[in-house]
């Protein structure tokens, strides 16, 4: 039995590796409040505070959508042909 143990290093990408990831064909969600649309979203009309939201975001961290339902969210993208991601 092999018991070496794997190591895993975090390299960190530049804002440059990951507007080109994925050639602009990947996405990820994010929840927000909605005391913080407004900064990613300039255009939002004002809202009730403490609502949870539901961003998309280009890998690069462009928003491209803000919604009050993670599956709007998840069919805009699939609707784009993005592809989503988990990001931790």
């Amino acid at each position: 039995m092999n018991t070496e143990k794997i190591n895993e290093t975090n390299i960190p990408m530049t804002p440059e590796a990951l507007a080109v990831l994925g050639g602009g064909e990947i996405a990820y969600l994010r929840t927000i409040k909605s005391e913080d649309a407004q900064r990613l979203f300039p255009q939002a009309p004002e809202m009730q505070p403490g609502l949870t939201l539901f961003t998309l975001h280009a890998a690069d961290g462009t928003p491209i959508m803000l919604t009050d339902s993670r599956e709007a969210a998840l069919a805009n993208a699939f609707q784009n042909e993005l592809t989503t991601v988990s990001v931790h």
